[in-house]
This record gives structure tokens, C-alpha cells and sequence, in this order.
């Protein structure tokens, strides 16, 4: 760190700790000030400095090779290898793709100040598509366990995104997340709608500067979108932007979120867990914790003993989920004992031992939920994780830009009605999204190219699952549906996404007032 950028650091530091003594307690105890102080503090003009950067970064465009930036045929290759189906539906490449990285102030989950990163992918090109003032998409990424996720690196989803909007003349503003790629934050705020909408705004506002510097000229359209995750973080973006006046949402894309979170924690304590809910749980626990909401006194309240000592500093790690489960770190998918009840139909494969939520835990959750149950996310629970829960649960505002609601509704991993259950809500407020189902499969609509590519997605990711099948002796049913949320839906919801915001750019359709 330069002497200059540690002096900025230095006045965040102490900027952001004065906001907090003005404010006391709010954050940290999770009470009803909280918002307002997330909002005062986006309005603090060290938010979003940029701290160093734009700096140029190598793409990894193959096993062995890097390089400075991605021209049309070589995209074109690369998407050909990832599989013909996606080749088809992503379209011809049409700009070069160069990548930065940047680094921006922000806060962390009890509003901490620290700091992050993000990867400002830029289009180029004779084609006039990737001329003059560009639209921008601020996009939030999926789950991510490793301490050193980095977009601009352009590996999987980041790779993905790249092709389906830089490539086609978007400028993509991807951060990274306080907690990784060499961010000073030591956890990340999982899923904490305040925190992570607060460092999507700050990434923006850090990439507006680092465009300012490179003279890149930005149109007046801001679109959001992210995937799983990222799904979450964007709803969040959409309502926290709606509350300033900062940025104007031409239009949003929640692509496999878990926007109904009070519901989906119920769903998991009442017997009906999710595929990863061992990787998703102590994410969400810690940053529950940091975040002052005490949904324990000790680790070992929640957890078994056996799971309990050091977990609260696992994530973000350099390990692998494999290698977390083989060093016994965390169990693959046991969530709950043997013995614990009442299991639903199928879930068998979430109650074993060793197993990782402690029965007494999970029984005083389901007598709160017994004593106050929820309906749509209206209720006023007494247990500290629901409290938590509902209270980044996103079905509390109004959309005033256009939504899109993408995600197939046999996902494993994020339920379907995440989506139906937040359009509901939304459609009650005067606001209903456009939802799209990936397997609703011969509907004729703007998203036909969407769901044709999933079908053929899924058809090519059978073919590997049945060779698979015959190596492992697993079934390949059971194959294919461990990477439905990971690989299968993912791209045709990006597709879903680009159309969406295609057809508004061809409408010409105003941000939101």
C-alpha cells in the first residue's frame, strides 16, 4: 500500500468509526436503527474512494496461458469448448474484453471500516457496439468459499458474464466482496442485504472514479444482476439505491436467489434442508454473529463440538470443499442427527452422524416457530436467527425499476420459490417482476432462447453424468442434479438476463425516478 492510499485508508478508518459513536449501538445489537445508519453512511463521501487502481489484469484464457484481454475469436473458441449449446445462445462475440482491477473502502457487517476489490471489465472494438457511451451492469457473484475469488480473473461465472455482456458491448462492474481477494476484512458478511448492498454501491461508485481516470465513457443505463447469491445482493442494490439519489436502476435481474429468507430458514429447520446447506449455514451464522445478532452465546450452542472450535474463521478459505470435508472440518451434508425430527419425505440424506447443527439448537428454533409462525415473512419471531433471518428477507420494498426473476424450479440448492414467493409479494405491492421458470418448457415468450438452452445444457451435462455414472456407480440422475444450481441454470439465466435488458435498451425505458 502506497503512503497515499494508506492515508485514505487511515480517514475512512476514522470517518466511519466517528459515524459510529454518533450513532451508538444500532448496528451491533441489530435493532431497528440499523438501516438508518447503513443509509446515513452511504451518503459519507470516503464510501467508495478509490484506494488503488484501475490496474490492469491478466485473463487465465487457458490451463497454461494469460493474457492481457480477449479478443472476439478467441471468445468464440472458448465458449465453443464450454459447449456447443452455450455457443449457440450466447451469439457471435463482437468487442474485445480487457479487465481491471480496482480497490475501494467500504464497511463490513457491524460497519466496520475495510476495504475490497472488484473487476471493472471493459469492451472495445470497431464494432459500434463497443463505441461510445456503454450501458453498465453491476453484477454480483454466487457463493464463493475461496479466500481468493477474484472476477477480474475471469474464470467460471466471471468468464461467463464477460462473454454474455462485455462481449456484446456492456462495461461489466464486478466486485469481489469485502472478505476476499486480499480484502483486510477477515470474514465476509454472507447474505447480509445492508452490508452487501453498501459494498456494491461503494464498488460502483470506485469504478465511476477509475472510468473517470481512463476517460471510459458510461451511458445513463445502470442495469443489476447476479446469480444465487448474487441473486440476493442485487435485490438488496435495487432497494438500497432506490432509497438515495445517488444511482438511478434502469432495471434489475435476481438470477436463483434466496430473496425469501425467513422462509427459507424455515423450510431448512423444519426438515427440508437445501444441497450445501453445510457450507451455506456457518456463512450465514458468522455473519449473523459479526453483525451483532447473537444467534448464540458460544459456537458450541450451535454446533457440535466436533465442528464448533475454529469455525467461525473457516470461510473465507484457501481449502476446497472436498478438502474441508475430508480434514473433517465440516460434514458433506448431514445437517441434522439421525434421529432428529420431523424429516421431510427424501431428506434423508440431511440427517446422519456425525452431523453438524446440535438437536437442542435446531428444537428451540422449531418451538419459536411453533409460537410464532410466519406467513410470507410477517411475523415477529423471538428466536435470534429467525429475527436475523426476516430481517434480510427481501420482501419489504417496492421495485420501482423493472425486475426480472430468473431460476428453474427443480433446483436443489435455492428453492423455486424464492422467486414465486417474492413475486407474490411484490405483485401485492403494485410491483409484480417477470418471472421466468426454466422448465416451463414450449412457453412463447422473449425468454424461448433462454429455456432452449437449458434444455441443451442439460443434455450435454447428462451425456457427462452418465460417463460418470458408469466410473463412479453413482446415478446419473443424482450427478446431474448436484450441478443443476451450479452449472446447469446459470448460463440460461444470464441469457434470460441479457435479453431482458436488450429489449428495455431497445424501448429506450428511463431509470427508475
Amino acid at each position: 500500500m502506497s503512503r497515499s492510499t494508506a492515508r485514505i485508508a487511515r480517514r475512512v478508518a476514522c470517518s466511519a468509526t466517528a459515524a459510529l459513536m454518533l450513532l451508538p449501538g444500532a448496528l451491533a445489537n441489530g435493532g431497528a436503527e440499523s438501516g438508518a445508519i447503513t443509509r446515513s453512511m452511504l451518503a459519507a463521501p470516503e464510501r467508495g474512494t478509490l484506494l488503488s487502481g484501475p490496474t490492469l489484469s491478466r485473463i487465465e484464457t487457458g490451463v497454461f496461458s494469460t493474457s492481457k484481454r480477449i479478443e472476439p475469436a478467441m471468445l468464440a473458441e472458448v465458449l465453443e469448448k464450454a459447449g456447443s449449446a452455450l455457443a449457440e445462445f450466447a451469439g457471435t462475440p463482437r468487442c474485445t474484453i480487457t479487465t481491471y482491477s480496482l480497490r475501494y473502502s467500504t464497511i463490513g457487517g457491524s460497519g466496520e471500516a475495510t476495504d475490497a476489490s472488484a473487476a471493472l471489465i471493459l469492451p472495445s472494438g470497431k464494432d459500434p457496439a463497443c463505441q461510445g457511451p456503454r450501458p453498465v451492469l453491476l453484477y454480483a457473484h454466487g457463493t464463493s468459499t475461496a479466500k481468493d475469488h477474484n472476477m477480474a480473473r475471469l474464470r467460471g461465472e466471471a468468464k461467463l458474464v464477460a462473454a454474455l455482456f462485455t462481449a456484446q458491448g456492456y462495461i461489466v462492474v464486478a466486485p469481489n466482496y469485502a472478505g476476499y481477494d486480499g480484502s483486510s476484512l477477515p470474514y465476509h458478511p454472507y447474505l447480509n442485504a445492508e452490508q452487501q448492498s453498501a459494498d456494491m454501491i461503494d464498488a460502483m461508485r470506485a469504478a465511476r472514479s477509475a472510468m473517470a481516470q481512463m476517460k471510459v465513457q458510461a451511458g445513463p443505463q445502470l442495469f443489476l444482476a447476479g446469480y444465487s447469491q448474487g441473486g440476493h445482493v442485487t435485490l438488496a442494490t435495487q432497494r438500497a439505491m432506490q432509497q438515495g439519489s445517488e444511482f438511478k436502476v434502469t432495471a434489475a435481474a435476481g438470477l436463483s436467489g434466496p430473496y425469501a429468507m425467513a422462509r427459507f430458514s424455515d423450510m431448512v429447520f423444519s426438515g427440508q434442508p437445501n444441497a450445501g446447506i453445510t457450507i451455506y449455514l456457518p456463512l450465514i451464522a458468522t455473519s449473523a454473529q459479526r453483525a451483532g445478532a447473537a444467534i448464540y452465546g458460544k459456537p458450541e450452542e450451535l454446533y457440535e463440538l466436533q465442528y464448533a472450535s475454529g469455525i467461525e474463521t473457516l470461510f473465507p478459505t484457501k481449502m476446497t470443499r472436498k478438502e474441508l470435508v475430508k480434514q473433517g472440518k465440516l460434514p458433506k451434508t448431514a445437517i441434522f442427527a439421525l434421529d432428529s425430527q420431523p424429516q421431510a419425505r427424501g431428506a434423508s440424506v440431511y440427517f446422519s452422524n456425525p452431523h453438524l447443527v446440535r438437536t437442542s439448537y435446531r428444537d428451540a428454533y422449531l418451538q419459536d416457530l411453533a409460537q410464532h409462525p410466519c406467513d410470507d415473512g410477517d411475523c415477529t419471531p423471538a428466536n435470534n436467527l429467525r429475527k436475523w433471518m426476516l430481517k434480510n428477507d427481501l420482501r419489504n420494498y417496492t421495485p420501482q425499476s423493472p425486475l426480472l426473476l430468473c431460476g428453474g424450479s427443480k433446483d436443489p440448492s435455492v428453492p423455486f420459490y424464492n422467486a414465486t414467493a417474492a413475486a407474490e409479494y411484490f405483485a401485492q405491492h403494485g410491483a409484480p417482476p417477470t418471472v421466468v421458470d426454466l422448465e416451463e418448457q414450449g412457453a412463447q415468450d422473449a425468454f424461448s432462447a433462454a429455456r432452449r438452452s437449458f434444455v441443451l445444457i442439460s443434455a450435454e451435462a447428462m451425456k457427462k453424468a452418465e460417463e460418470e455414472a458408469q466410473k463412479s456407480g453413482r446415478s446419473a440422475n443424482e450427478l446431474l442434479m448436484e450441478s443443476y444450481h451450479s452449472r446447469l441454470a446459470g448460463a440460461p439465466c444470464l441469457l434470460a438476463a441479457r435479453s431482458y435488458f436488450n429489449s428495455l435498451l431497445q424501448q429506450d425505458v428511463p431509470a427508475a425516478p
